[in-house]
């Protein structure tokens, strides 16, 4: 049995495709600051279904050398179950979310469910390339096509960052009578004479400035702002509570320039590492914007 599934001219293709996507699915699966997925239950749901997906990709061209097309149709099958892994995170982080101090919020958990989605497509291309180049060119082939598949899915596992729409400059936190500023964009009107006193003492204040057209249309949406909030709360600590309106961070635009005014209660006092957590916050796809792409805006140039 063992001499006739080696004699089979499909088996290494198949073994190498298929670690090529494991490999694929590992590197692309971590647990950092955004808590997802959970260690060590949350991975071992993840790196099954990447197995899954590598078993699925890694078949394909075999199947259809074989004329088996219904082994191909499989793969429909297969696209059914990752969109269920991206409606399983949606509805797992949107319970999570209800009990944050500060929510990440929709289109942030919307991004969140959609990459896991595209990484099990990531993974079935690793596998399925790799098994093509290798039925075609040997195995040196496939083991090239493997490490470019792999070296193209680490590129594309991470997007954009706002440090690349956006200048982060700190600015004074100014309590004045009841109204709160950062630097000369307001943000709320603070009553509580202890509430004033704590924001003088714990808050921090930067402005984002838009680099065009595209990044300030971007950063205005809300679900970008609150992405901002949840992030440097993550990794720096928030001061409040719940129940505490007048301690609660918040991002206010300055309708007349497109910038924005960030204000901050951190634990971590630590002004360049808030620069950096705030410029590295990703830009969601599901929020950007390119008005400057459209037809009407090249006309008007």
């Amino acid at each position: 049995m063992f001499k006739q599934l080696l004699a089979n001219e499909f088996v290494f293709p198949l073994l190498l495709g298929f670690v090529f996507g494991i490999l694929c699915r590992v590197s692309l699966l971590r647990t950092d600051y955004r808590q997802y997925p959970t260690y060590p239950h949350g991975k071992i749901i993840h790196v099954s279904l990447g197995v899954i997906a590598s078993a699925l990709g890694a078949l394909a061209i075999p199947a259809l050398l074989k004329e088996n097309y219904t082994a191909v149709t499989f793969l429909t099958v297969a696209a059914q179950q990752f969109r269920d892994v991206r409606n399983m995170e949606r509805t797992t982080l949107s319970e999570i979310d209800k009990q944050e101090l500060v929510p990440r919020g929709g289109p942030y958990i919307e991004g969140i469910a959609m990459v896991f989605e595209g990484r099990n497509y990531l993974v079935m291309f690793t596998s399925l390339a790799t098994t093509t180049a290798m039925i075609l060119f040997q195995w040196w082939g496939g083991l090239l096509m493997g490490l470019i598949a792999l070296a193209i899915s680490t590129k594309l596992k991470s997007g954009k960052t706002l440090q690349q729409i956006v200048d982060v400059v700190p600015a004074p936190v100014r309590v004045e009578g009841k109204d709160l500023y950062v630097g000369d964009i307001y943000i709320m009107n603070v009553g509580l004479q202890d509430s004033q006193n704590v924001i003088r003492e714990q808050g921090r204040g930067y402005i984002l400035v838009p680099k065009d057209a595209n990044a300030k249309v971007t950063i205005s949406h809300p679900g970008q702002r609150q992405a901002i909030l949840h992030d440097v709360a993550t990794q720096l600590g928030v001061f409040t509570d719940s129940g505490e309106p007048s301690l609660t961070p918040l991002v206010k635009r300055d309708l007349h320039t497109g910038r924005l005014g960030v204000f901050l209660l951190p634990q971590v006092k630590d002004q360049d590492r808030a620069l950096s957590v705030i410029g590295a916050v990703p830009i969601l796809e599901s929020v950007f914007r390119m008005p400057q792409k459209s037809k009407t805006a090249k006309q008007e140039v």
